[in-house]
């Protein structure tokens, strides 16, 4: 059977990776990176795995347990040779990272942390935009619990709390 697609070899199918991974704004996770590089039906998911694992062994990416980036070396790498994949494989991995690296801006601009010091737990909440922070808050919380919930309530709606803050303020 005659395969479709344009990336054949493992050689294209490391510069797809490194390609994908230079154009996102930060780490990503497993599952998401296999979704932006097996678009192409020509690419099997066992050679895109060896692929990665060896591009890992090289230094030109790196991988802890939130996911994978793209190391110097390998910005490098991809710069010299994203040119050698198909305009068309690269016009669809850029349209199909966009909404990916939006979300990824946006993870980075907004902080979240809870500690406890003499059984106080208190909550630091924080957003950012280009130019530097935005909003930070502090609160003290019943518990644990209580912390996690305003944190992840945060992360969901970060912008719509800062600008109900703001309406306060206009008032």
């Amino acid at each position: 059977m005659e395969e479709h697609g344009f990336i054949r070899e493992k050689l294209d199918i490391k510069i797809l990776i490194l390609f994908v991974l230079s154009n996102l704004s930060g780490r990503i996770d497993p599952e998401t990176l296999a979704d932006l590089c097996l678009f192409d039906t020509a690419v099997g998911y066992f050679d895109y795995i060896e692929c990665l694992d060896e591009l890992t062994e090289t230094g030109h990416v790196e991988s802890d347990e939130d996911g994978y980036l793209i190391t110097e070396k390998g910005k490098k790498n991809a710069e010299a040779v994203s040119s050698s994949l198909p305009y068309s494989v690269r016009s669809k991995a850029l349209r199909l990272i966009e909404p990916v690296d939006e979300r990824l801006r946006r993870e980075a601009m907004i902080r979240t942390s809870h500690h406890i010091e003499n059984n106080i737990c208190t909550v630091s909440l924080s957003m950012a935009d280009s130019q530097g922070e935005i909003l930070e808050m502090k609160f003290i919380c019943a518990d644990e619990e209580q912390a996690a919930k305003i944190k992840r309530k945060f992360r969901r709606e970060a912008e719509r709390i800062y600008g109900k803050i703001i309406e306060l303020f206009e008032e």
